[in-house]
């Protein structure tokens, strides 16, 4: 029932992330700061979080915050400052198509920081593993196309610069391998403690706090910290609610009952879906690189996705001989 459950959620998740990143270029086209959607995003997710964990807390404890755990959710704080403004910026730069093209590179780098913090085993003498690592190179091979090769327009509309497109492909992989690196952290931290709305609540404030400090360096115009009842505030509140506070809770509530190749497994969905908004909504043009490479991501995508299952099913063949032994020695009776 659970990994039902938790599938149903991540694939719903998957479908709101493109509406978010859709939401969000659509206001970037309107003047939207970067900078200040990540303060205000997580300024006003935090005022989210807070009525649900008191709620949620009333009539129990939470878990013991110890000094490493606060060390951990700070170093979890600074990369999520880092990949949601690679996020903002790539998305600046290019479109939502792009940035779920380079999503589908999640998977390929979370495996490779998976092995390195030994969450991941990683074995060349099996099929899995062999699967796995070759799946993981040919999908940061079609990242490679994705971004450097945009090809012929299948269809006519307006077509982005294509050192822009560079540039957005560039901050969106950089924020695959930041997010790669977050989904091994938040599972390092949610299993030595529980408590995903503490967790959240706790970096968002971190974040928020990082980019006040830089926001303000960096964002001179008055202007673009005014809300004003238009699209800019439809990205406020979906970015606060979604990204910072649900998205985040889920994902790190998957982590704990699945582990982070899993959660990374969801993300190749947003293709199919980003193409379909991005045309229909954002008049964005689609290329032939952009199917291409998309289509090579996949193929390293389903290879990994082969791998994994086949050692899950190891695993499940393994603890079912130890739970029943004597169905495996039980001689047969004629």
């Amino acid at each position: 029932m659970w990994g039902k459950s938790v599938t149903a959620i991540m694939v719903a998740t998957e479908f709101l992330e493109v509406g978010l990143n859709t939401v969000n270029k659509a206001a970037m086209n309107r003047g939207l700061s970067n900078f200040v959607l990540v303060f205000y995003s997580n300024v006003l997710g935090i005022f989210m979080l807070a009525p649900c964990i008191i709620i949620f807390y009333r009539k129990k404890s939470p878990p013991v915050l110890t000094r490493s755990t606060i060390y951990k959710i700070f170093l979890l704080g600074v990369l999520s400052y880092g990949g949601q403004i690679c996020t903002y910026i790539g998305l600046g730069y290019g479109s939502p198509t792009l940035a779920s093209a380079m999503a589908d590179l999640t998977p390929a780098f979370t495996f490779i920081f998976s092995i390195i913090s030994r969450m991941e085993k990683l074995d060349l003498g099996i099929k899995s593993s062999q699967a796995k690592s070759l799946g993981t190179l040919v999908s940061i091979t079609g990242a490679f196309v994705v971004t450097l090769y945009k090809g012929l327009p299948l269809h006519q509309v307006l077509r982005i610069p294509h050192s822009n497109w560079i540039v957005g492909g560039f901050f969106l992989a950089s924020h695959s391998v930041i997010f790669a690196i977050i989904l091994n952290v938040q599972t390092w931290i949610i299993r030595g403690y529980p408590a995903e709305m503490l967790v959240t609540l706790m970096c968002s404030i971190i974040v928020a706090i990082l980019s006040s400090v830089v926001s303000v360096m960096v964002e001179k115009d008055p202007d673009a910290w005014r809300i004003g009842m238009n699209m800019e505030l439809i990205a406020f509140v979906y970015t606060a609610a979604f990204a910072v506070a649900f998205r985040s809770v889920v994902h790190k509530w998957a982590l704990r009952k699945k582990g982070p190749i899993y959660v990374s497994m969801f993300k190749p969905l947003e293709m199919v879906i980003a193409l379909a908004m991005g045309i229909t909504f954002l008049g964005d043009q689609l290329y032939l690189g952009s199917l291409l490479g998309a289509a090579i991501i996949a193929i390293g995508f389903y290879a990994v996705i082969w791998g994994q299952a086949q050692e899950e099913k190891i695993v499940n063949d393994t603890e079912s001989s130890i739970k029943d032994p004597l169905l495996s020695n039980t001689p047969s009776v004629i």
